[in-house]
């Protein structure tokens, strides 16, 4: 299958009506976003990124930028705005020479407001406090839009969208083959170490493959999971030193494409040679988990309802989960999954408490089971709801051994 266009501009598609009519129930005029793209509702909305903050605002004429003038001309031939504008505009560079930075920003964001005829605004939880307080004293009414409306936006994705999270998934599965094929092709030491070129095979060395594949398919990302024997039975263990034979080795990739910045996620676990046979049970319940969840997926279910489906075939096996015994420190002791795009981790939710799943929603399914005697088991896939049921958007195969075809 042919790779998606490359490209930064996101929200041509994107519905910001529940956005606009969160504001005018609020009996506000604009919503506005003080960050920098590191932000994802930022990016999302803006449909730009820049490594300094800058201003996003929504009225209900549109989506207005206010930018730096090292960023303008790369703002008005990128981002998704109605508008932008530099800061010059409102002699910024004066303001903060005559009253330093902090209230230099405030009276050029405030003038920036009352440009668009903004006398009131709603803004997210992460909003900064000394902004929010600073515009107050200028006269701004400013309240916070709690519920996270934008969250809730970007959790239906546009085909868009969806295109660019196939792509960071391919990139994804070349990596993942990566790994398993050093795996597979790895010596073993009579003490049952891994060996690659005469060395051992170390987790820190699979996970270097892993960076320069992603790396090659334009990815990246901050780190990743290659753990063995113990370590991984802890789920966010992120794996060190020597892999050993006969031991389950869980690795867990989650890339993010340098350029669009949408994420992907994909969990296997293998084992070069015979990990033992509660380690084989233990992958054939998580496969088995894995499988109803998958069959599970549909709009107009829950997220609880399909994390329900994992609880009861994993405790119908004898292993215990969070729900069975919320103290429990081994067997299934994280949720079935959560939403992936502009962040690895965001709506919705495949928790005891996840709501009713939606077409467009991104979601992943990684049941697990864990034991430091025995290590851990993960599988999961990256998959989308749609109006009849769900696509897989992974295509990498779901085996133990490495060297199986």
């Amino acid at each position: 299958m042919s790779s998606p266009p490359r490209t930064a501009c996101m929200n041509v598609d994107v519905d910001l009506s529940p956005l606009r009519a969160t504001l005018e129930d609020a009996g506000v005029d604009g919503y506005l976003i003080d960050d920098d793209a590191s932000d994802s509702d930022q990016r999302y909305l803006s449909g730009f990124t820049a490594p300094d903050s800058y201003q996003t605002l929504v009225t209900g004429d549109g989506i207005h930028l206010l930018v730096s003038g090292l960023e303008y001309g790369r703002a008005q031939s990128e981002a998704a705005a109605d508008s932008v504008t530099r800061r010059a505009a409102y002699d910024y560079q004066e303001l903060v020479g005559q009253y330093g930075p902090y209230e230099g920003k405030l009276r050029t964001i405030a003038a920036f407001l009352e440009d668009h005829g903004v006398d009131s605004i709603a803004v997210p939880r992460t909003f900064p406090t000394g902004t929010a307080d600073g515009l107050r004293e200028h006269g701004l009414e400013v309240t916070v839009e709690s519920k996270g409306v934008v969250e809730e936006i970007r959790a239906s994705k546009t085909p868009w969208e969806r295109d660019q999270i196939r792509r960071t998934q391919k990139a994804n599965e070349a990596a993942m083959a990566r790994a398993e094929e050093l795996i597979a092709a790895a010596e073993v030491a009579d003490d049952g170490t891994l060996l690659a070129d005469g060395e051992a095979l170390t987790s820190e060395r699979v996970k270097e493959a892993i960076e320069v594949t992603l790396l090659r398919h334009g990815c990246g990302l901050d780190d990743t999971i290659v753990a063995c024997g113990a370590d991984g039975s802890d789920p966010h263990d992120r794996g060190s030193g020597p892999l050993r034979a006969e031991e389950l080795i869980v690795i867990d990739i989650f890339p993010r494409d340098t350029e669009t910045g949408y994420f992907a996620d994909m969990t296997r676990t293998f084992a070069r040679g015979d990990p033992g046979e509660e380690a084989r049970r233990r992958y054939e319940v998580t496969k088995e988990a894995y499988e109803a969840a998958l069959e599970a997926v549909e709009p107009g279910v829950t997220g609880g309802a399909v994390h329900d489906v994992v609880c009861d075939v994993i405790e119908g096996a004898g292993y215990e989960t969070l729900r069975s015994d919320p103290t429990t420190e081994t067997g299934f002791i994280h949720s079935t999954g959560h939403g992936v795009g502009l962040d690895i981790h965001e709506q919705p939710s495949v928790s005891p408490a996840g709501g009713e799943l939606e077409a467009g929603h991104v979601l992943t399914i990684e049941p697990g089971i864990y034991d430091p005697a025995v290590g851990g088991v993960r599988i999961e896939d990256l998959v989308v709801v749609t109006e009849d049921g769900v696509e897989n958007l992974t295509d990498y195969r779901v085996a133990l051994d490495p060297r199986s075809s």
